[in-house]
């Protein structure tokens, strides 16, 4: 069986129009990137108060440690490549529709794609 890239077939795209559930596409644009920083954000926050609490309980690291801590350099790339990552991820949908533009011969008709995810 062929492996499929996850992150390949998330940004496959249906050919046509987009649905739209506003009359103004750029009103469903926003509300797609809000969505999208707002699913991030709950999962980041779940996590993070996860940990915190774990090291807390365990007597490893306090709250105080936590807001105190300064990242190094490298530290500091890694998070800005993470950045530019999830900013990418949040724009999605606006690159996608500008390389629907650019490329219409490379949109994937909606069955196809249904066909690849159920073939993994």
């Amino acid at each position: 069986m062929q492996e499929i890239n996850d992150i390949f077939l998330a940004s496959n795209k249906s050919k046509g129009k987009r649905p739209y559930f506003f009359e103004d596409p750029a009103v469903e644009r926003v509300l797609n990137i809000t969505m999208a920083i707002a699913m991030e954000h709950a999962v980041t926050r779940e996590r993070l108060d996860t940990i915190e609490r774990l090291l807390a309980d365990k007597g490893i690291l306090s709250q105080s440690e936590i807001d105190a801590y300064e990242p190094d350099k490298t530290v500091a790339e890694e998070r800005q490549r993470w950045h530019a990552e999830y900013i990418s991820r949040i724009l999605r949908i606006i690159q996608q529709e500008l390389e629907a533009l650019e490329y219409p011969e490379k949109n994937q008709d909606i069955e196809e794609i249904a066909e690849q995810l159920g073939n993994t």
